[in-house]
């Protein structure tokens, strides 16, 4: 299997049409229909359904493109690598962050590094937890941005100063903005939307004192910026950190901490004894000196 198979199948995905995606590549449609054919026989597998309007992938074939798409970004990536090393430091920093108020000094961080090298680019996915550590596992993410609880015992890591205060995201017109701060017999009686993240929910529940059974849960999250628009609805109120952009950006919502208070430290964490690019090996010292300041 060579990696102009998979750029083909990809393109072909893509439009959902093989006229389509054989233009853009530049080749026959029969080339192109042949080549598809022999990845599924290679397989073992039916990737597409052909149709008299287009392909439509089977199950397969959306766990091939998931697949094939990792396999190509790290092709791609390693190329640059190697392309880089010839000249001066430059190439891709890969960036995956998680809602916190650790986001500021990443940002900071990455400012400042711009300015000595200003050949470097990033890339930056906001993510969450669990999606970031799977990308640092396959190479596809260099650098995370994570919020505790999490297993460090794969990662080198750098604890920020900076913590999140875990809250409620409510409406401005809900009872509990009366309060300034919220128990846990303030907020079960009330419908919660909760992080889907397992470790955090499994912390939440642990706080309210109840099982998940004798609360109202409409809704679980990944990101807050999707459910603040759920409690601005009237669905539910979010527990979240105040750390999340989405807090700051809606003026109809109100986050009320928690009592007693709970706080969440922000890791930037990398693989360890992994065999980095200049660039961001470089950028892994910065990382490295701001531990030395904060130690």
């Amino acid at each position: 299997m060579e990696l102009r198979t998979l750029r083909y199948f990809l393109a072909a995905a893509q439009e959902e049409n093989i006229t389509k995606a054989a233009d853009i590549l530049h080749v026959t449609q029969p080339a192109l229909s042949r080549q598809i054919m022999d990845l599924e026989r290679e397989l073992g597998a039916t990737l597409v359904l052909r149709g008299k309007n287009g392909l439509t992938l089977t199950e397969d074939g959306i766990f091939f493109r998931q697949r094939a798409q990792e396999i190509i970004e790290l092709a791609d990536r390693l190329e640059k690598n190697f392309a880089q090393r010839q000249n001066d430091i430059s190439g891709m920093v890969v960036i995956g962050a998680s809602e916190a108020v650790g986001g500021q000094t990443l940002a900071k961080l990455i400012k400042e590094f711009c300015g000595k090298y200003p050949a470097v680019q990033f890339t930056l996915y906001n993510e969450t937890v669990d999606n970031i550590k799977d990308r640092l596992g396959k190479g596809m993410v260099d650098i995370g941005l994570l919020l505790e609880p999490i297993d460090v015992t794969r990662y080198d890591y750098v604890r920020l100063s900076q913590q999140d205060t875990w809250g409620l995201l409510v409406r401005d017109d809900h009872p509990l903005t009366e309060k300034a701060s919220l128990t846990a017999d303030d907020v079960a009686p009330y419908p919660l939307i909760l992080p889907l993240r397992d470790s955090t929910r499994a912390e939440i529940f642990n706080w309210l004192g109840r099982e998940e059974k004798e609360l109202t849960i409409p809704l679980f999250y990944t990101l807050l910026s999707n459910a603040a628009l759920l409690v601005a609805e009237g669905l539910g109120c979010a527990f979240c950190m105040d750390g999340a952009l989405a807090i700051r950006s809606a003026p109809r919502l109100r986050f009320i901490p928690l009592e007693p208070r709970r706080m969440t430290h922000s890791v930037l964490v990398w693989k360890k004894n992994n065999i980095f690019s200049p660039a961001v090996s470089l950028f892994i010292q910065e990382i490295n000196l701001l531990r030395a300041k904060i130690e």
